[in-house]
């Protein structure tokens, strides 16, 4: 992943803390404990204290922020002739939502069912008659609940788009409040800080104390970011980086063509499980030695695949994924289950900790 800030001043990187960007991750945390096990406590809590028709509506929408971390909780990167600032909390970071028009709401909604377009500039499927039907395609493989999600914003996105900002409301009141209260003096504490490393020790200094998995090149022209994913953006109008409480071993970056560039990192590590007998421990590393299993790692973590997806994805054949597959089946690494016609396979994250932090850490960054 690579970020071109060639001629971008400093005064363009900036450190900032966002609630809609926090909530986001927290519901993150919240879908997918195993993704967060140093948060298992907090989660555990929310999610028992949660009324029953809240609840229901967060599976509802799981989607949004399971699989996919949508750029909808970034929503101040994206709107059009905007400054890049974020809300100073929940409620200007919704109004700000609000200021998103309507294509890029729905392609930013609309990511988990087109991630391998994700960068390259897609035409939006309100407008775009072959987009739309892929979209529509895409989300059958992934559910009912996504497929009507899909429909009802294709078809209307006014709506949808009340129906979410209600829902991040309503988790504010239920138990968003409370947590932002809690963290927002680490997270504006950490902005502080790498500001003032960005400005005494210069850019490469604070990349470092962001995380390890970034860095400057020579010329100061261009971040990478070390991940199994790949992409590329520049940082024309700047560049944003937000820390989180929420957010280890996550470090998302949003790089959708037109969108001020952001860095989402966390700001702590929890602890993660004891490792693997050495037995189990010499089969999965030798299943996992070649390069392209450890990249349909990297999707299978994050949600269910069919082999067609994982296929379209690599830009590879489906027996080619099917043969990869079976030798992480064999490493006990993937679980799979049938849904109606599709056959769906997902990483064990279970069996995957036990590998340790370091390729837990690398596949789910």
């Amino acid at each position: 992943m690579h970020i071109d800030i060639a001629g971008l001043a400093p005064d363009r990187i900036v450190f900032e803390t966002s609630p809609l960007a926090e909530l986001g991750l927290a519901l993150h945390a919240l879908s997918e404990p195993g993704h967060h096990p140093g948060l298992h406590g907090w989660a555990t809590a929310t999610a028992s204290a949660l009324e029953p028709d809240l609840a229901d509506r967060l599976h509802e929408a799981d989607f949004l922020w399971r699989h996919t971390f949508s750029d909808v909780f970034m929503a101040f990167a994206g709107v059009r002739g905007g400054d890049g600032r974020t809300g100073a909390n929940l409620a200007e970071d919704l109004d700000i939502l609000d200021r998103l028009d309507d294509e890029r709401f729905a392609a930013a909604a609309l990511e988990f069912t087109c991630t391998s377009l994700y960068g390259r500039g897609a035409p939006s499927p309100l407008t775009d008659p072959t987009m739309r039907a892929r979209t529509l395609d895409m989300a059958a493989a992934r559910g009912p609940r996504q497929v009507e999600f899909a429909q009802r914003l294709l078809a209307d996105p006014a709506p949808v788009r009340a129906w979410v900002r209600r829902l991040f409301e309503d988790c504010d009141r239920a138990f968003f409040a409370d947590t932002w209260r809690r963290v927002q003096v680490q997270l504006a504490a950490d902005a502080r800080h790498k500001n003032d490393v960005l400005r005494r020790k210069g850019l490469g200094e604070a990349m470092a104390a962001v995380s390890t998995a970034l860095s400057v090149d020579e010329a100061g022209t261009r971040i990478s970011a070390d991940k199994l994913s790949e992409g590329r953006t520049s940082a024309v109008g700047g560049l944003t980086l937000i820390p989180s409480t929420f957010g280890w071993p996550h470090l998302n970056l949003l790089h959708a063509p037109g969108w001020r560039p952001v860095i989402h990192y966390p700001v702590h590590q929890p602890e993660l499980p004891s490792p693997a007998s050495v037995e189990l421990l010499q089969l999965r590393m030798e299943a996992l030695a070649h390069p392209m299993r450890m990249r349909l790692c990297r999707h299978l973590a994050r949600s269910a695949h069919t082999t067609g997806q994982l296929a379209d994805t690599h830009g590879i054949t489906a027996p080619e994924v099917s043969r990869h597959l079976a030798v992480l089946k064999k490493a006990g690494l993937v679980i799979t289950r049938r849904r109606g016609r599709y056959v769906l396979h997902q990483l064990d994250l279970t069996s995957v900790a036990r590998l340790g932090s370091d390729f837990l850490e690398g596949i789910l960054r």
